[in-house]
């Protein structure tokens, strides 16, 4: 029988949830990896990573409250601008959203494994270096968030199903892509964290009502709520910094954190 998780394991992997959820660094793939060296596994632990996504959801909808206001009233026809952005990020769902719901299982059950998140991390992180060099070779934009279109809405949301593979790094597809298509990057970062309220919310929900069952026999509603709030407190502070962040430093710097950390678990586990 897989040992409990207890509120301690939860805010542990609370905190890793929120700090990792929005950088370009996988919080699956964090997850996973801590699972191992906490000693934990099976479908429970999966569905309590999931579920814990809610927490950093929960920062992103207090700290862009007011976009939530406006594509609010774009529903009732009484804001545009938001009307536009309600449309995008439901146009940039929709390709992830489809590959997910008809393959969550097989994903689940092939790549929720240390050696695939270790080769996601290592590729990935490789890719935002090579990235990094592109990007800083083109001229800086003025685009706003509200100057994104359809199209370019669409193509984010199909690189975002990349993401499905734990390690990639939901957020890492969804920047470059924002970058390439022009954006500079703190509108980029921040369709990302927009684009994370349907894209894991829906997630979360599917996850908590289908390994309910599994969940239960793992941990207590105290465990939940732990990793709840950890992931929360911690991802809205990381929201914050990486906009100052990625103004400065760019991207090639969690390319590299996620090429030394494949390197350092590839390490570990050949020697194991």
């Amino acid at each position: 029988m897989n040992p409990m998780l207890h509120p301690w394991h939860a805010i542990i992997l609370g905190i890793i949830e929120g700090a990792t959820e929005f950088l370009p660094v996988s919080s699956t793939g964090h997850l996973i990896l801590a699972n191992y060296l906490l000693g934990l596994d099976g479908e429970g632990v999966k569905t309590f990573d999931i579920v814990i996504q809610a927490g950093a959801l929960a920062a992103v909808a207090g700290l862009y409250r007011q976009r939530l206001r406006a594509m609010g009233a774009g529903l009732i026809g009484r804001d545009p601008s938001g009307r536009r952005l309600l449309r995008n990020l439901v146009l940039a769902f929709l390709p992830a959203g489809l590959v997910g719901f008809g393959f969550h299982r097989a994903i689940k059950a092939s790549l929720f494994g240390i050696w695939p998140v270790t080769a996601a991390l290592a590729i990935g992180g490789l890719a935002m270096v090579a990235a990094d060099r592109w990007l800083r070779r083109r001229a800086a934009t003025s685009r706003t968030l509200e100057s994104i279109t359809p199209s370019e809405a669409l193509l984010i949301g199909t690189v975002q199903c990349l993401a499905l593979w734990p390690g990639t790094s939901r957020a890492m597809v969804t920047l470059v892509a924002g970058m390439a298509l022009g954006l500079p990057a703190a509108v980029a970062a921040e369709f990302s964290f927009l684009l994370a309220l349907p894209t894991l919310g829906i997630a979360a929900v599917f996850e908590a009502a289908t390994g309910a069952v599994a969940l239960g026999q793992l941990c207590s509603a105290v465990s939940v709520v732990c990793g709840f709030v950890a992931a929360m407190l911690v991802a809205a502070a990381a929201i914050q910094g990486l906009v100052r962040f990625l103004s400065r430093g760019g991207l090639a710097p969690f390319g590299w954190y996620r090429v030394g950390l494949a390197a350092l678990v590839w390490s570990v586990l050949r020697s194991a």
